[in-house]
């Protein structure tokens, strides 16, 4: 190991289909006990680039480093076996044939004592060491996704690769599970490269998110930052619903139903949009000369009516046909809040929340 090298960087990774770049330049590190995450949707290329990370498929060009030593650049490729690199999918893909303390044991090097030590110091630390004996038929799905958890962690690998492990648990299990496979994953200070098109899943487990789309990473940073600074409005929408105004440039202002916005660097007559989410929506109940205006980081006022409400159970979806323009707005609230279809109400929105990008 070389210095304060990253447990993995990949540097400038493609990979080509057809002539399609399915991974387009891409490139990051990672730090021992690190956990980031690949967020996309399906087909943006983040399986296939954990593929070549692991050995299984081979880039076309770009490099793979480990612990400051090159381990593949499209040429010369370090066979999978040797990379230091555990395997984790969907599939638990666990020996029948096998009770648990075979399938944790299955790719161990060394004594028959060293590795039954191993063996159960894993399985009690993902308790089910009760379990140590019972055969893959005789597990709930979650307790088989702990079982291939200690497999994978067995030879201690450096690296963690692990495709939507957790997608075959159903909901009530699967935050549980998470958080434990994280805690010991960091225990073990494995360097964790997730991958997921679930944004809850990347804001609940990663200290890092790269955000890929047709094969690039448009954006990486901590989940709050990702979350709070998007790149783009798609960035938005991942992780959340979203409302959408346009509006034009002019003097570096965008006027809105709700006043103008600062488009700072943005032509006059250019088109722009602003983005915001329902949760940054609110409703003046004190609007109609009886209360105060709304406040600058609200901006101005503007009527909707309500088209829909829905019941969601921590809060209620508001949909609201805008007064000006005909624009269609959403509004979350938290608890219980059902406005009949055909009340008029005034909205402000969060302009400290709000973002604006060239439509």
């Amino acid at each position: 190991m070389q210095g304060n090298a990253p447990r993995l960087e990949i540097r400038n990774l493609t990979r080509l289909f057809g002539g399609a770049r399915v991974v387009d330049d891409v490139s990051l590190s990672i730090s021992a006990g690190q956990v980031t995450c690949l967020l996309g949707p399906s087909g943006c290329g983040k399986s296939t680039t954990l593929r070549m990370i692991a050995g299984v498929d081979m880039q076309d060009s770009g490099e793979i480093w480990v612990d400051g030593r090159l381990i593949c650049d499209g040429r010369f490729s370090l066979p999978a076996e040797q990379r230091g690199i555990g395997l984790m999918f969907q599939d638990f893909a666990l020996f029948p044939h096998m009770n648990v303390a075979d399938n944790v044991a299955f790719g161990l090097n060394g004594t028959r004592n060293e590795k039954r030590a191993r063996v159960e110091e894993l399985l009690e630390k993902v308790g089910l060491m009760r379990l140590i004996e019972a055969f893959p038929h005789q597990l709930s799905g979650g307790e088989q996704q702990r079982v291939a958890l200690a497999r994978a962690l067995a030879p201690r690998p450096r690296i963690m690769l692990m495709d939507e492990p957790f997608s075959g648990l159903d909901n009530r299990l699967r935050d549980g599970i998470r958080d434990e496979t994280l805690a010991l994953l960091k225990g073990e200070g494995t360097a964790v490269l997730l991958v997921t098109h679930e944004p809850e899943e990347a804001m609940r487990m990663a200290d890092e998110i790269a955000l890929m789309r047709g094969g690039k990473i448009v954006q990486r940073g901590a989940p709050y930052n990702i979350y709070n600074s998007p790149a783009d409005k798609a960035a938005v929408g991942f992780f959340s619903d979203i409302n959408v105004i346009c509006s034009t440039a002019n003097g570096a202002l965008a006027d809105t139903p709700f006043g103008q916005f600062l488009a700072p660097g943005v032509p006059d007559g250019a088109d722009v949009e602003i983005v915001f989410r329902p949760q940054h929506v609110g409703i003046d109940f004190d609007r109609g000369g009886k209360g105060p205006l709304p406040t600058a980081r609200e901006g101005v006022a503007a009527r909707g009516t309500v088209q829909r409400a829905r019941f969601m159970g921590s809060e209620s979806l508001i949909e609201f046909k805008m007064d000006d323009k005909d624009a269609i707005i959403r509004a979350t609230v938290p608890n219980v809040f059902l406005p009949k279809v055909g009340t008029p109400l005034w909205l402000t929105i969060r302009r400290d929340r709000c973002f604006i990008f060239p439509a």
